[in-house]
């Protein structure tokens, strides 16, 4: 069998930012962006980064966004990108579930935005059509948006849904206002498996499936949706970091029989100033890279399950 291995991490914008602040040799030179070539090279990784267009006011003032993101390392980028690849994720980190609702423009637009600068630093080799929006769901004018854009493949949310009951306390993180903000026929509650207990019920739009539908989710296989034309698949089976470093050889024993795993990661944890640091970051990488290829998995992109 064939197996194959999907890694992105999302909320990427604080490497940009330290890559074009710091001005390095080579682009490899910064931290995190060494730490990803260092598992490519001695184990194959292929890493899709999926970028905020600018750094988020609720960590100060210290504004950065992908229009500051210096050119001087776009050869480097060009000659990289059969295995690091740029995506489109969101504006900024806050709100949560930033296009939930969106109207086609708010999606269209950002997009291009989002397209346009990474052409610009990285060149348009650099940059991927296979999406995880921030948070996941989005509206179908969003999903029509995404497919005008380029994107043929995409992220699903997955589990039962329910009808919101009118209490925003049986929502976390104030997820009501974002679920009424705007609302559209599509936007329910559904319940996800997760081990962050806080977000066990979520808000979830029109790219959502039911257990009942979801028979690709270990598979290399896709959904179509013939109203949009868009590729649906659940690409995420665990996030590293939710897990301790002792922990990921169990985790990933459990997929190991699979002929498809997803795995995600967040920028955020890298960094020593983040309030949930996670200083093993670096090490966990490596070992989620060493366990599949020693399973004998190949790492691929979102894209390459439609080719």
């Amino acid at each position: 069998m064939s197996r194959k291995a999907y890694f992105y991490i999302d909320d990427t914008i604080w490497v940009l930012r330290d890559l074009t602040r710091t001005r390095p040799e080579s682009m490899f030179d910064t931290p995190l962006l060494k730490v990803l070539k260092a598992a490519h090279d001695k184990y194959g990784l292929k890493v899709q980064l999926n970028l905020f267009y600018r750094t988020d006011s609720f960590y100060g003032n210290d504004e950065f966004s992908l229009s500051d993101v210096t050119d001087a390392y776009r050869s480097e980028w060009e000659a990289s990108s059969d295995w690091l690849k740029l995506a489109f994720h969101a504006k900024e980190e806050f709100p949560d579930y930033p296009h939930v609702n969106a109207r086609y423009s708010d999606v269209y637009d950002l997009f291009k935005q989002i397209e346009s600068e990474v052409f610009r630093f990285a060149g348009e080799k650099s940059f991927t059509y296979g999406i995880c929006p921030h948070w996941v769901p989005v509206s179908e004018a969003g999903v029509r948006a995404l497919y005008d854009c380029g994107v043929r493949i995409m992220d699903v949310t997955v589990g039962d849904v329910e009808e919101y009951n009118g209490d925003p306390a049986s929502l976390p993180y104030g997820h009501a206002a974002r679920l009424l903000n705007n609302r559209q026929p599509e936007t329910r509650v559904f319940t996800r498996e997760s081990r962050d207990v806080a977000i066990l019920r979520s808000v979830c739009a029109y790219n959502h499936f039911t257990k009942e539908q979801n028979t690709v989710l270990n598979t290399l296989d896709t959904i179509l949706d013939e109203k949009t034309g868009m590729r649906f698949k659940p690409y995420g089976l665990t996030c590293i970091n939710l897990l301790g470093y002792d922990e990921l050889e169990e985790e990933f024993g459990r997929f190991l029989g699979n002929e498809y795993i997803g795995i995600c990661d967040h920028e955020q944890y890298f960094y020593e100033d983040y309030f949930a640091y996670q200083p093993d970051y670096a090490e966990k990488i490596y070992k989620m890279s060493e366990i599949l290829t020693e399973n004998g998995f190949e790492f691929i992109f979102a894209e390459d399950l439609i080719k």
